[in-house]
């Protein structure tokens, strides 16, 4: 499904004012508990139990999610947890407890992929995760059982599923900088050896979990963006070159268009979700209207009704080929036309016709402006 129809839907349920479930009390588990049991879904096909892992000597639970730095910044660590501790009879599962209908599009921002079960195919894959990756989002029974706080937040258990630690995996968040304290794996040689966990608990630090409840967030961003005001100034083509010149700090997502465009017209929403992903981070989302200066409120009224409160302009010269050239000389001038444009002027990313948003997303959040906080 694309990602402009995911919105698409998730806005008209918000609109018609779908039920989310109401305020849940949550506690973490305490320490001693039995580990609750829970059947989830894997993104490889499967469905898991906790007897799924009955064989484990320790079992680590840990709740995870795509879009939180924090939890990828730990990504690469449980993969290697996973490995180091195979032999050993140690089984980790990850399961990801977000509801993605409660995540508003600037927390985004930081992922190139969203919380959703097909999200977490990709990030798995892109990631090489060697553990089970189960999802949790649509009901959060199990989570609620759990009571994880934030991503990432493990669970220890022993071989007769007690639970005996439970928080942070180490005391640094920064992979490229070395913990001082690595809690999760000496809980684990505690377990293996059979000795007493000598911290049990510890605090945890992340992105917090999001819950179904926290879904009136969209509602409060959707109100927000719809009361930005939006304009349409106009430009030259010497005024594009300068653009595209992009003497600031910022990238530059630049888009030309035309009412009269099917293909611009169909794409223009996903790129101003790309605009509500990013922007908080350095994004800026510039549109040109190739529209003839006589249907400029037709322009702008379209403009306004897709939310496009970003730099927007209108092309007023009386040659349209000086426009392409301004633009990029690699234009053919068909539209619409995108490019992303780095600051102090370089061309990243090009395309003529209809965009993947998908990919663009890729391309924006691979940038070096962009990306993720911890590589």
């Amino acid at each position: 499904m694309k990602l402009t129809l995911k919105i698409f839907l998730l806005f008209c349920l918000l609109s018609i004012n779908y039920p989310v479930s109401a305020q849940v009390n949550r506690t973490t588990l305490a320490i001693g508990s039995a580990a609750p049991d829970f059947r989830l879904g894997g993104i490889d096909g499967k469905t898991y139990t906790l007897q799924s892992f009955k064989d484990a000597k320790v079992l680590a639970i840990v709740f995870i999610c795509n879009h939180c730095p924090t939890s990828q910044a730990y990504e690469d660590r449980l993969v290697k947890l996973t490995d180091d501790y195979a032999a050993k009879g140690v089984k980790v599962v990850a399961i990801d407890p977000n509801n993605p209908a409660s995540l508003r599009l600037d927390e985004l921002g930081y992922s190139d992929v969203g919380d959703s079960f097909e999200d977490m195919k990709i990030r798995a894959k892109d990631r090489h995760f060697n553990f089970p990756y189960l999802y949790d989002g649509e009901t959060e029974v199990t989570s609620t059982q759990y009571g994880p706080v934030a991503t990432p937040h493990i669970f220890i258990f022993d071989k007769d599923r007690k639970l005996r630690y439970n928080g942070r995996i180490d005391d640094m968040e920064n992979p490229a900088k070395t913990p001082k304290s690595l809690d999760a794996r000496n809980a684990i040689d505690a377990l293996l050896t059979g000795k007493e966990v000598a911290v049990p608990v510890t605090k945890t630090f992340g992105c917090s979990i999001k819950w179904a409840e926290k879904q009136d967030w969209i509602k409060k961003a959707a109100i927000t963006w719809a009361n930005e005001p939006v304009k349409l100034d106009t430009i030259d083509a010497a005024g594009i070159a300068d653009l595209i010149k992009n003497k600031t700090d910022k990238l530059r997502l630049i888009n030309l268009w035309a009412t009269w465009c099917g293909p611009c017209v169909a794409e223009f929403p996903d790129l101003v979700t790309v605009m509500h992903l990013y922007r908080d981070r350095g994004l800026e989302f510039v549109s040109i209207s190739a529209d003839d200066p006589a249907r400029k409120d037709k322009a702008l009224s379209f403009l306004k009704s897709k939310q496009a409160s970003g730099p927007n302009y209108l092309y007023t010269g009386d040659d349209k080929y000086k426009m392409i050239e301004a633009v990029d000389p690699k234009w053919d001038g068909a539209l619409p036309y995108t490019m992303l444009v780095d600051p102090d002027g370089k061309v990243v990313y090009r395309h003529q016709g209809a965009i993947d948003i998908e990919e663009l997303k890729k391309v924006v959040f691979d940038d070096a402006t962009m990306g993720r906080i911890y590589k």
